[in-house]
């Protein structure tokens, strides 16, 4: 899913609402956003790590169409480590909305792209019709 560099290296002060946080390519395209990290609030919690509600993570190519977005009500961040987790709902969707992925208990590592999604996993794709008689 792409880093949150510069997201990664804020030290969380405070409470936050309507928060939003982006990252940028390398030169040549260090004026097009790679990720967009957001959320409704943020609260601190023990340990430096983050409450975050609603959040929302968007990635972008660098033509600035986006790639991947992912939304959950709820989860735990932490900026220092690049790490979020959640034992709640998380919703992962393609830019074109044609590939969905959706389940409860997630871990996102940032350091390695990696998304796990450990509960009630569906995967949905739309697939346009081809017409009624490619049956």
């Amino acid at each position: 899913m792409g880093a949150l560099a510069g997201v990664a290296q804020q030290t969380p002060v405070g409470h936050a609402t309507d928060f939003t946080s982006e990252s940028y390519f390398e030169p040549p395209h260090e004026q097009q956003v790679k990720l967009r990290l957001s959320g409704a609030e943020a609260s601190p919690l023990p340990g430096g790590l983050l409450d975050v509600k609603k959040l929302k993570v968007e990635t972008f190519n660098e033509a600035g169409k986006p790639e991947v977005i992912v939304r959950a009500p709820q989860c735990t961040y932490a900026p220092l480590d690049g790490v979020a987790n959640s034992a709640g709902a998380l919703e992962l969707q393609t830019g074109d909305g044609r590939f969905r992925v959706a389940g409860e208990g997630f871990l996102w590592r940032q350091s390695a792209s990696s998304l796990t999604i450990s509960n009630r996993v569906r995967t949905m794709i739309d697939v346009p019709l081809m017409g009624a008689n490619a049956l």
